[in-house]
């Protein structure tokens, strides 16, 4: 089965754990390099259990608050993910604008969410496991998910030094690009902890 295709998956067919991925600005449709490099390295962490992926559908363009249509589409395939494989535990995750993607769906209030009209039902946090963002532009704002009262504990909101998409003093765009590695296993390390 292809990355991110489960629309058709049954009960029966249900993954252990299923990753819900936002990609970055510009990168090419799916789940990207540092979704793509965060994926495998969790597969390798969970002892032989299923790992699906999800690629949330969204342009990943210029125009930020597209990202809304992101949020509508991460919420949509969690809420899918709830009502038909309930005992699938969630992960999910974000690089740069894909990061901002999940802060709308957590309701941390970063971006103008117009458009934004698929909140998650109040029982998500029953079936999210973990939250792993990358280059998170709400980080930049004093807003990490890691501060979230019903996320927080259960995140993890990388941010290279330097960066500047994530951090106030940031001025190198290419740590920006640099989450692929290090960063994308420390937080499969931190989501495998809490499967």
């Amino acid at each position: 089965m292809p990355i991110g295709d489960l629309a058709t998956a049954s009960a029966d067919g249900c993954p252990d754990i299923e990753v819900v991925f936002a990609r970055g600005t510009n990168d090419a449709p799916g789940l990207g390099n540092v979704g793509g490099a965060f994926v495998d390295s969790l597969r390798g962490k969970v002892g032989g259990r299923s790992v699906g992926a999800y690629a949330v559908n969204y342009p990943a363009s210029f125009d930020f608050l597209a990202a809304a249509g992101g949020a509508n589409d991460a919420s949509g395939h969690v809420q899918y993910m709830i009502n038909t494989c309930p005992n699938t535990r969630l992960v999910l995750g974000g690089y740069s604008q894909g990061a901002a993607v999940i802060d709308v769906i957590s309701a941390v209030p970063v971006i103008p969410a117009v458009g934004y009209n698929n909140p998650l039902p109040p029982d998500a946090p029953d079936h999210v496991a973990a939250i792993a963002v990358f280059g998170n532009p709400s980080a930049k704002l004093g807003l990490p998910l890691t501060a979230s009262p019903i996320w927080g504990g259960r995140s993890i909101d990388l941010c290279n030094g330097g960066d500047p998409i994530c951090q106030t003093d940031g001025e190198n765009l290419n740590v920006h690009r640099a989450y692929v590695g290090g960063p994308t296993n420390q937080a499969a390390n931190f989501a495998a902890g809490l499967l």
